[in-house]
């Protein structure tokens, strides 16, 4: 199942890369040379770099895809989160650049030619970018990959930004022409905030940081393992996420004249239990402790 789900992550990230590289060239054309638009131009850069961060998603799912082996003895699971790091360093430096135009656009601004030829390109541009980026993150959504999940929200803010550049420029064509410019930087402040939620996260998992959502399933782990009748007590539950899995260890306390058939049938049934809540845990190693009764 995560497999299908996978190659149909890898097969959007694909197609999104050629739709959004196109759409951003064809709008950096329109802005640089018809219309003179800084927020045309600065939303064309945008969706190329959307496309790259579409790229680069593409091509950590690739290497998500390899087997464990002697090297990489957990696989390639933590490629996924590299990825999304990266993704979101390649958004950052997009924005600067875009916060730059824009800021010289507000202090000298100029005329756009054409802006209501330039909002119509943006609209077509801001329709096929929503629909693209809502149709990914609801088909990939049970694959729980923050890349995938990262690069569905990258082409869902394209889309927005794309509509944002529309306002402006139809806000332009009355005469209003510093709109141009605040348009640009709303742009490149929503690529910042995205690009640094995506580097923290990234970041957490990469040093195996366990947030919240981590926390939760240890304690859920931990009282599954309680709730058997055998067990007197989980002592220790260490969860770290590697991609859209979970790995971990646990110790819990049982009798000391318990046998090792015993234990090993308490410890498949405990193993069992946590798999159908929580099947995301791809591996679990259970471990006893004993004490005096």
């Amino acid at each position: 199942m995560q497999e299908q789900l996978i190659k149909k992550a890898d097969r959007f990230a694909g197609y999104t890369t050629i739709i959004l590289i196109i759409l951003g060239i064809i709008q950096i054309i329109f802005g640089e040379f018809f219309t003179k638009s800084i927020a045309l131009t600065a939303n064309g850069i945008d969706c190329i770099g959307d496309g790259f961060v579409s790229a680069v998603v593409w091509i950590g799912l690739m290497f998500f895809k390899k087997p464990a082996n002697k090297r990489f003895n957990y696989g390639y699971y933590k490629m996924e989160n590299l990825a999304s790091g990266i993704a979101a360093v390649i958004m950052i430096g997009l924005a600067i650049y875009i916060a730059f135009r824009s800021y010289d656009q507000l202090i000298n601004p100029h005329a756009v030619e054409t802006p209501i030829i330039g909002a119509i390109i943006a609209f077509i541009a801001a329709v096929i970018a929503l629909a693209l980026g809502f149709y990914k993150y609801f088909k990939n959504k049970k694959s729980k990959m923050s890349s995938v999940r990262l690069e569905a929200f990258n082409t869902i803010k394209d889309g927005t930004a794309s509509g944002l550049t529309v306002v402006a420029l139809i806000l332009t064509s009355q005469g209003i022409f510093i709109a141009d410019g605040i348009a640009g930087l709303i742009i490149a402040g929503i690529i910042v905030s995205i690009g640094f939620a995506s580097i923290k996260e990234s970041s957490y998992m990469l040093i195996d940081a366990c947030d919240g959502e981590c926390i939760d399933r240890s304690l859920s782990i931990k009282q599954i393992a309680e709730d058997h009748k055998e067990v007197k007590y989980a002592h220790i539950v260490r969860l770290r996420k590697s991609g859209p899995i979970f790995q971990g260890e646990m110790e819990i306390e049982v009798s000391e004249d318990m046998t090792i058939k015993e234990f090993n049938k308490i410890k498949k049934d405990i193993q069992k239990r946590i798999k159908e809540i929580f099947p995301e845990i791809e591996r679990l190693t259970i471990t006893a402790i004993t004490k005096k009764i």
